[in-house]
């Protein structure tokens, strides 16, 4: 068996493992990276979105008047007290410093403001409210500010966030062992001393590229095809089972656990959350719990596993802003300005997952006019199938709700409420349109597996830390010594309620809070002692 050493070992190269290894080696310490595949994991398929505000360069730029007292109280009813007061103050504190920390990093941003209200904005737009600040309910408890700071780049921009994070690790001259499945944690006297894996790194050259290249395949476009990704998936299995070779690291100072969430492990959805089924896993195959697990084996305590988002997106167009959701008695779901996760949560826990998006025809024709210009690629596909496949017409509200298999009555008393002096949903008037010129549509937005308009879901629940520190925390409550979490690993900022960007907001603060500590800490054995 092979033996490494270093001060600090990292669980995962997405975002959160990224960033705790620049700390930990700016920190002094010696670290190594473990990554099963080739790095990025769910930061490079996600968005690239990074919730910050408070006054950063970009919202400056831009003229957007936020303070960090604005986007506590906002986080505060979207976090509930998933984490303590203290925590969610010093997170919005440190915000602006967290958008300059990662353009230190070479991780661009932009202030071009995204003059409408989108789920993702266009690539004319890297600033955009991605959450619902401007949403009934929200606005008036805090001033609505747009805080979804947009990596720059083109498309999903992902990918140049992870870039340019392994462009600052290698640069640092940090230690990655790609290809390696971290199997098992070593414990000594109740002490985390490192961890045992499986690696590629020996195995044949063409071994090494095909497992790359299925992995990569499987991560995208895999991730819109579940079949095509399972089927990739037991190939790289199959790879590792066969040339995979042991390898033992030795931890002087502490291990981070950043190796993503758990939505591509089918079996522990189902036993946490077997409402959320439905959906398309977001994330990697590697998001499959293993990190998880690998704490759980070393005594710690999880908290908030039946948490997931699920995303029910009715923008862009920001033109479906002005319908109405609703379920199949014809009632108001949700104040259709809300996050699409709020969207999602409410069908699935309140209406069976079932939904419908009620327009009239000029509704339609501004869908249809705006679709190009607010669109990404992917989004155009949506739209396209909602408007054909998801759609049925009818000259009026009642012939519409029967072809839909919608109570008609129920639908003409949630219409009428609607054009009432005030939304009983609360929906904002500037985003409010009556429905009075037919044909009318019911858009089919039900949570249900469905590749041309799929819901995607991601884990939000993790191992619980110490908030002050990242050290995961055992069931009695007590630190685990030498064993940190990080990212959709750990509990988190976003852990009750997501927005886009928290998560990876998250991933940047609760990385940089372990890497930091972990390199800090005082560990078992000398930097200087040869552990051979």
């Amino acid at each position: 068996m092979d033996e490494l050493v270093a001060d600090v070992i990292i669980v995962g190269f997405g975002a959160a493992g990224a960033c705790a290894a620049l700390e930990a080696a700016d920190a002094g310490a010696d670290v190594i990276l473990v990554e099963r595949f080739a790095g990025g994991g769910a930061s490079a398929v996600s968005g690239g979105v990074v919730y910050a505000g408070g006054g950063t360069a970009q919202q400056l730029d831009a003229g957007v008047d936020d303070s960090v007292d604005a986007m506590h109280a906002y986080l505060r009813l979207e976090a509930g007290d998933v984490v303590s007061e203290a925590t969610l103050r010093r997170f919005c504190e440190g915000s602006r410093e967290m958008i300059t920390w990662l353009e230190g990093n070479g991780v661009p941003f932009e202030g071009s403001l995204c003059p409408y209200k989108t789920s993702y904005p266009s690539d004319a737009h890297y600033l955009y409210y991605s959450g619902s600040e401007a949403a009934g309910g929200f606005r008036d408890a805090a001033k609505p500010a747009p805080r979804g700071h947009r990596v720059k780049g083109p498309g999903t921009s992902g990918k140049m966030l992870m870039t340019r994070l392994e462009e600052a690790v290698r640069k640092r001259e940090i230690r990655v062992l790609p290809q390696t499945n971290a199997r098992t944690l070593i414990q000594e006297d109740g002490r985390v001393t490192g961890l045992v894996a499986d690696t590629l790194r020996d195995a044949p050259a063409g071994v090494r590229a095909r497992h790359q290249r299925l992995s990569r395949y499987s991560a995208k476009p895999g991730i819109y095809m579940p079949s095509l990704r399972k089927l990739l998936h037991r190939r790289v299995e199959r790879l590792e089972r066969a040339h995979g070779r042991e390898l033992r690291i030795t931890a002087r100072r502490g291990v981070v656990l950043a190796a993503g969430g758990f939505i591509a492990n089918r079996e522990m959805v189902r036993a946490h959350a077997p409402a959320y089924r439905g959906g398309l896993p977001l994330g990697t195959s590697a998001d499959d719990g293993s990190g998880i697990r690998l704490g759980v084996e070393a005594g710690a305590a999880t908290g908030e596993l039946g948490r997931i988002s699920a995303w029910r997106f009715v923008t862009p167009p920001s033109a479906f802003l002005g319908g109405i959701i609703v379920d199949a008695g014809g009632r108001r779901v949700i104040d259709e300005a809300r996050y699409g996760a709020a969207v999602g949560e409410k069908l699935i826990e309140g209406h069976e997952g079932k939904g419908w998006l009620l327009v009239d025809a000029p509704i339609v024709a501004e869908a249809r006019r705006d679709t190009k210009a607010q669109s990404q690629w992917f989004q155009g596909l949506q739209l396209r199938y909602l408007l054909r496949r998801g759609r049925v017409t009818g000259a009026t509200v009642e012939e519409v709700a029967r072809k839909a298999g919608v109570d008609p009555q129920g639908l003409r008393a949630s219409v009428e409420a609607y054009h009432g002096a005030e939304d009983p949903m609360g929906k904002p008037t500037e985003f409010a349109r009556r429905l009075d010129n037919p044909p009318f549509s019911l858009i089919d937005i039900s949570v249900r597996p469905n590749l041309g308009y799929p819901t995607p879901m991601l884990t939000l629940g993790g191992l619980v830390v110490d908030e002050d520190t990242g050290a995961v925390r055992s069931a009695a409550g007590e630190p685990i010594p030498g064993l940190y979490a990080a990212g959709r690993t750990a509990v988190g900022i976003c852990s009750r309620s997501y927005v886009s960007g928290l998560s990876l907001a998250d991933c940047v603060f609760s990385g940089r809070r372990a890497g930091i500590n972990s390199a800090l800490a005082q560990g078992v054995l000398d930097k200087n002692e040869n552990v051979f």
